[in-house]
């Protein structure tokens, strides 16, 4: 008797646990569909401008060696260079946007965003503006800032060693900077700017974005780059 009945319950066991799972993963399916969506809704009308595994659509200057893709990322790290975005995303020329990347900087490293930039040979980008990125370098201007026009001085909103959300909004001539969603500049170029002598292209017309390779101590890593293009 025994022999015969302990098979039967683990069958129900079974019956029991077969049933429970659907409802289980419906729940889970409905949970990941809601989180998709709220996630599309969030992210409508931006373009992606980084695949995730390979350089497709940049092109650095001077040291290509200096930036590489790993694990999904843009890992910067070498000798000077720049990375130009120069793909067919609105023929990588850009007036109004909104710009987004997540960015994590190890300790002591250099970067930037350059935006309403061109391709150049060699040296720092002419230009277009600079968003910099920074946490614990020995420049006083840190992450979040329009470097050499409306700079976060001394104290970076950021850490090292942690990935952060940095965006770059610009429409018409008011240009924002935000870093996991706190502004950090607000800055408007005024009629009739003139850039400061030391950075005589820094106006706002049109172009597209570079990643800044600072220097051989410096390693900064870029994923999820993406844009979305706004009306002036």
């Amino acid at each position: 008797m025994k022999t015969h009945r302990f098979p039967s319950l683990l069958a129900l066991a079974s019956v029991a646990a077969v049933a429970a799972v659907p409802a289980v993963m419906w729940a889970d399916d409905a949970k990941d569909k809601s989180a998709a969506k709220a996630g599309a809704d969030e992210e409508e009308g931006f373009v992606s401008l980084f695949d995730g595994k390979s350089l497709d659509g940049w092109k650095a200057n001077e040291n290509v060696d200096t930036f590489k893709v790993e694990d999904g990322h843009i890992v910067v790290k070498g000798d000077r260079s720049h990375l130009f975005y120069v793909g067919d995303v609105e023929n990588h020329d850009f007036k109004s946007f909104h710009f987004k990347a997540e960015v994590m900087t190890k300790p002591k490293a250099n970067s930037g965003i350059y935006f309403h930039t061109e391709w150049q040979d060699d040296g720092w980008p002419a230009k277009g503006y600079e968003a910099q990125v920074n946490q614990t370098h020995g420049d006083a201007k840190k992450t979040g800032g329009l470097y050499g026009i409306k700079d976060v001085m001394d104290k970076s909103p950021t850490e090292d060693d942690k990935w952060h959300l940095y965006e770059i909004i610009v429409k018409g001539k008011h240009i924002t900077i935000k870093i996991d969603g706190e502004t950090t500049t607000d800055w408007t170029e005024p009629e009739g700017w003139k850039p400061p002598e030391q950075f005589p292209g820094r106006s706002l017309s049109s172009g597209t974005f570079a990643l800044q390779g600072h220097d051989p101590e410096s390693e900064i890593h870029y994923r999820n780059i993406r844009v979305k293009a706004l009306e002036d």
